[in-house]
């Protein structure tokens, strides 16, 4: 089973895409932090029902994720915003010509890479 952080994430992005039931057992257990013991009782069935509700949940997530790649892009893309602004720092910083035109150059290169 995926980390619930990973899971939540997931369900961001595909969240929509699953049947209502498995929503609802996303939002209780990941996103609220409920126990399964508590997921079932509010739900009214068994923790082995919760249990396998998001196990076909997390395994169709990870099957959109693995089609579409938005949460791989969305991680990439944050990546090179990082970098990009720890380059613009360095600029800001940086007495030496050749290294702002090196700083420079790697962040037009990031710029390139965008999605």
């Amino acid at each position: 089973m995926n980390s619930k952080p990973n899971i939540s994430l997931l369900y961001d992005f595909y969240g929509e895409l699953l049947q209502a039931s498995q929503q609802r057992v996303i939002e209780l257990y990941v996103n609220d932090d409920l126990s399964l013991s508590e997921t079932a009782d509010i739900l009214g069935i068994s923790r082995q029902g919760v249990r396998d509700s998001l196990s076909r949940a997390e395994k169709k997530l990870n099957e959109y994720e693995s089609k579409l790649g938005l949460l791989e892009a969305y991680r990439r893309r944050i990546e090179r915003n990082d970098k990009i602004r720890l380059n613009l720092s360095k600029i800001k910083t940086a007495d030496d010509p050749a290294d702002i035109a090196g700083l420079t150059d790697e962040i037009e290169e990031l710029l390139k890479g965008d999605d």
